[in-house]
């Protein structure tokens, strides 16, 4: 593990693992940290050497000198540059994977308008970034979402009872209600939950873009979504996924929690 100095944001934490030598970056999920994929032992380990940051308000990544009124303006979309540039420093410029999960995958999409001529492949599971998710964007640049937002990190029952109406409406299934809950049980959860949407609330990527400097570099495209998804299904994200020329795409039979021993097992049993 090690620590990254990113100027103007603060210092990115990140997890060191994997017995193969292919450099992999990786993004994880709410809620996680960078040691998300170590799970994926027998599908990605042996052949990729994974770094795995942790995002703010994860991990022992520490935003630094931010007010919270530039928290909630959002970190501009070019400072995701600045992982990349930073990691680049301490192992050289080379060639580079990227793998991600969930919000993660804004990160990769966002690298990839820029750095594409230096990506062999990329790896995302349950992918944001292609559709996005409605509920988020409410909550991350509607003014009425906004300030419902805050109140809800404010208050111990808000949170709860809406959690609850949208899993009674089948909004949200049993698994993303228990994820959900689980992160919002103290008030220093709802308030990471609260900094981290608005922190990251401009990293959308150009997909037209992005779909263009894959097909330009021929980058390999490994894309998974889970078929009981309700957050980030494959169906909203088809139409920017069919702008990819050869992407590889699977639909597992599992929800939104997708980084599991399960999914290393199918990876392992897919055709060569």
């Amino acid at each position: 593990m090690g620590f990254l100095r990113l100027p103007g944001l603060g210092t990115v934490h990140y997890h060191e693992y994997g017995g193969g030598t292919k450099p992999l970056l990786a993004f994880h999920g709410y809620g996680m940290t960078g040691k998300q994929f170590n799970v994926l032992e027998q599908s990605m380990l042996g052949e990729y050497r994974v770094y795995g940051f942790d995002h703010f308000f994860h991990g022992e990544s520490k935003l630094e000198g931010w007010t919270e009124e530039q928290i909630l303006a959002g970190m501009p979309k070019a400072m995701v540059k600045l992982y990349l540039e930073e990691w680049f420093k301490v192992y050289g410029k080379q060639r580079i994977s990227l793998m991600a999960y969930s919000i993660g995958a804004n990160f990769v999409l966002v690298l990839l308008e820029d750095y594409a001529e230096l990506i062999d492949e990329v790896i995302l599971m349950a992918p944001d970034g292609f559709a996005g998710y409605k509920g988020f964007q409410f909550l991350q640049h509607h003014s009425v979402g906004r300030i419902l937002f805050k109140s809800i990190t404010k208050s111990k029952w808000i949170a709860p009872t809406v959690l609850k109406a949208l899993k009674s409406m089948k909004v949200i299934d049993d698994s993303l209600y228990t994820i959900a809950y689980n992160e919002i049980d103290t008030r220093k959860k709802r308030e990471d939950v609260f900094y981290t949407l608005n922190l990251i609330r401009f990293l959308q990527p150009d997909m037209q873009k992005v779909a263009e400097a894959i097909n330009r570099y021929n980058i390999k495209c490994l894309l998974i979504f889970g078929k009981d998804d309700l957050l980030f299904p494959k169906k909203p994200a088809m139409p920017a996924v069919e702008l990819l020329n050869d992407a590889e795409v699977h639909e597992v039979p599992m929800g939104h929690w997708l980084v599991t021993a399960a999914l290393d097992t199918y990876l392992v049993n897919l055709p060569a």
